[in-house]
């Protein structure tokens, strides 16, 4: 528990609570240019809801096909909830149309990662992968300005680990939005024990502009919310694994008796099975069920592919 002493800020208690001092090797830079590194199933929300709030917007792929995939998930995705806005009363044509030009007029595609020099922030939501992200970050702490805060958007991944390859350990933190991140309200903004103070503030003041619940929390795997729910999901895969109750059983119990929205079988379906699989094989003292790594290797991933515990049409349960 942290109790306030005095006159100390919320951000210096925080800083003692983790073990660091809260003397600053920085002063909060303000922040106007966001860069964000992969356009897919995050990336691509990340750059639009920062764009909608005003920021500029810099989204980099690598290679074309995905930069022009991202670039149209974001304009669908922008006339959709303006369609929405419209339907509802809450704007008009005229308003939803200004409003989509402006924001995919703040948002700069480019193939190019030296374009990241001159960002504030630099978001990275790339492929779960550390091996891929080495090189990555190497290049972005290459590039980046001593100011730039470095974030990623991983689930579960160490930052400590990221803060390593970039060589940039005091401007590395986390940012980890939720699916989808136009509509989701929290943001996990994720430190280590050498992320500067003043930095970290300013990302979480980055993701309340956002208009995001942002939450507070150190390195460690899962972070807090997917360190509560992943091991829950697993342990629900292993009783069907064990024969103690059919899927459809296990989530109608917690759905009726503990009153969740969605079942844990069919939350790891929506998920993604393969998702679920790589954050809890890198964590210690959790073992990946059979049925699941079976899954897994058939590419029976649930909802992404069509199948997986659960038959699924696109977002829904096949009747």
């Amino acid at each position: 528990m942290i109790t306030a002493i005095g006159n100390r800020s919320q951000q210096q208690i925080f800083a003692t609570a983790v073990g660091r001092p809260a003397a600053r090797a920085f002063s909060a830079p303000a922040i106007s240019r966001v860069g964000v590194i992969g356009l897919g199933l995050m990336g691509h929300g990340i750059a639009q809801v920062a764009a909608e709030k005003g920021f500029q917007v810099v989204a980099v792929e690598s290679e074309n096909r995905f930069l022009d995939s991202g670039m149209k998930r974001i304009e669908t995705s922008v006339q959709k909830l303006g369609a929405k806005a419209v339907k509802k009363g809450t704007m008009s044509e005229s308003e939803a149309k200004a409003h989509f030009d402006a924001t995919l007029g703040r948002v700069t595609p480019s193939l190019n990662r030296g374009d990241l020099a001159d960002c504030d922030l630099v978001i990275e939501a790339v492929i779960e992968d550390l091996a891929l992200k080495k090189p990555l970050y190497e290049e972005i702490g290459a590039t980046v300005s001593d100011r730039c805060i470095i974030a990623s958007n991983t689930s579960s991944l160490s930052i400590a680990k990221m803060a390593e390859f970039c060589g940039r350990p005091k401007q590395m933190l986390g940012l980890h939005f939720f699916n989808p991140v136009q509509l989701m309200q929290l943001v996990e903004v994720v430190r280590t024990e050498q992320t500067d103070a003043a930095l970290f503030e300013s990302a979480f003041g980055f993701a309340s502009a956002l208009g995001k619940k942002p939450i507070r929390c150190v390195d460690t795997e899962g972070f807090v919310v997917n360190r509560l729910l992943v091991p829950y999901l697993i342990e629900a895969i292993a009783l069907v694994e064990r024969g103690v109750a059919s899927p459809s059983d296990v989530d109608l119990a917690m759905k009726l008796g503990a009153g969740h929205p969605m079942g844990p079988i069919q939350l790891a379906d929506y998920i993604g099975l393969d998702t679920v699989r790589n954050i809890i094989s890198g964590w210690e003292g959790f073992q990946v069920p059979e049925t699941l790594e079976a899954k897994v290797v058939e590419g029976k991933l649930g909802r992404k592919s069509g199948e997986g515990f659960y038959r699924w049409d696109g977002d829904k349960l096949a009747e």
